[in-house]
Parts: structure tokens; sequence; C-alpha cells
């Protein structure tokens, strides 16, 4: 069997068992709804300052990142965990399926997952907040490859969490602690120059601002600049790159037996 076919076969595996469990199917595309009416339709923009004072449109990264974040951070790392419980990294061992492979495959379900519930969201945000966004052909590409980098990058820091985590229990918090300050800390929702001066260099230290500031330049919104590289293309360079050294760290921690 070659490697596209085992990848195929684990990725049926995986597309299959996602299907079934309805409450995740349900809250994968609940939630992040939710948000977009709870801050975009009842909060909204607050032209006269406050947190919400940006433009519509310079929320759609955060609200993107929602599903970007979250969903592959809990899922990858739940998975992991109910693997090493189930001894089934041990049988995985045994087959010609190689860690790697394995997580290639849940990286590919959850793509394909989130990529829907992201045009959703989009579209729901844009008809909820009025955000307009200025899409060329090239904007489009930037959205989906940043949405696709940014999905596998938190694939790969899900494997970790869920190769270092002692327990499934230990993996939804750990998936918390992390996610929450980075959706806040990375110019999704809290513009930098709302943070304390002395923070503000952190926000570059955040592999989700490099996500957030490549979908923003991708829909015609300003981003600080980079050097002399194009902002569209310099950001999601950086994503590229660190979703590269994530996945790969990802595959390496996931354990060979238990």
């Amino acid at each position: 069997m070659t490697r596209t076919r085992r990848v195929a076969a684990a990725f049926r595996a995986d597309w299959h068992s996602f299907l079934r469990r309805r409450t995740a199917v349900f809250f994968t595309f609940f939630f992040p709804l939710i948000i977009v009416v709870i801050f975009g339709a009842l909060v909204r923009t607050e032209p006269t300052g406050g947190l919400f004072a940006e433009d519509p449109a310079y929320y759609v990264p955060g609200y993107l990142a929602v599903v970007v974040l979250f969903t592959p951070l809990s899922r990858v790392g739940s998975e992991v965990a109910r693997h090493r419980d189930g001894n089934r990294f041990e049988k995985l061992a045994t087959t010609p399926l190689s860690r790697a492979e394995w997580l290639l495959a849940q990286t590919l379900v959850n793509v394909v997952v989130i990529g829907l519930a992201a045009l959703l969201l989009l579209a729901l945000v844009v008809a909820l907040t009025g955000a307009a966004l200025a899409l060329s052909a090239l904007g489009v590409g930037a959205l989906v490859v940043a949405v696709v980098a940014g999905v596998a990058l938190f694939c790969g820091m899900g494997a970790l969490i869920g190769s270092f985590a002692s327990s499934q229990d230990g993996v939804i918090a750990a998936s918390n602690g992390i996610a929450l300050p980075l959706l806040f800390l990375s110019d999704t929702f809290v513009p930098p120059s709302m943070l304390p001066g002395w923070f503000r260099p952190a926000v570059w230290l955040s592999p989700l601002t490099y996500f957030a500031r490549g979908v923003r330049a991708g829909t015609g919104q300003p981003v600080p600049a980079m050097a002399s590289v194009d902002p569209r293309l310099g950001y999601l360079l950086v994503l590229l790159a660190l979703t590269a050294v994530f996945v790969a760290l990802g595959a390496l921690a996931l354990p060979r037996t238990d």
C-alpha cells in the first residue's frame, strides 16, 4: 500500500468517526456562530472608543481564529489522548501507517471540517456585521492558505498537548489555557495599541498573530509592514514556516507505543 492510500484510508476512518460524534459536529459549527452573534450582532462595534471600536472587518480574523485555533487543539489533542488510553499507538506501530501519516490524516480531516465552518462563519460575519471585505483573486488565495496553514499549525500543537498531557481532561484544560490568551493577545479582537507598551512586542511571538494579519492583509485591510516584503506574502510565509515546525514537532512527539 502506497503512502497516499494509507493516508486516504486513515482520513476516511477519522472522517466517519467525526461524523458519528453528533455532539462534536454540532458544536464545531454552533460555537463560532454564537461568538459572531454575541460580539458581531449584539455587542457590535463602538465608534466612540472601547474594545470594539475598530471597523467590523478588523475582527474577521478573530472570528475565524475561534475555529482555526480551538477546534484543532481540542480535537487532535483529545484524539491523541484517546489513542494513548486505548493503547492504539501500540497497535499503530504494527501497521505500515507511520505517526506522521496518522497526523497528516487527522490534519486533513480538520482542514475539511474547519474549512467548511470558516466559510459559513465568514458568510455570517458579513451578513450580521456588515464587514466590507476587499477580496481579490490574490486575497482569496491568501485567505485559503492562511486557514489551511493555521489549521495544520494548531493540529501540530494539539498533537504536542495530547502527547504530554496526562489525560483527556488535562488536554482540554491545557488547550483552553493556551487558546484563550492567544485568542485575545494576537491582534485579533484586541488591537496591540490597547495593550501595555511593554507587552506589545510579545504579540509578534504568537503564531496566531501571523494568521490574523495574513487574513487581514488578504481581505484588503492595513497591517504592520514587514520590511520590504508584501504583507500578503510576508505573514503567510512566516505562518507556513511555523506550521512546518509545529507539525514536525507534533509528529515526533506522538508516542510510538504506550
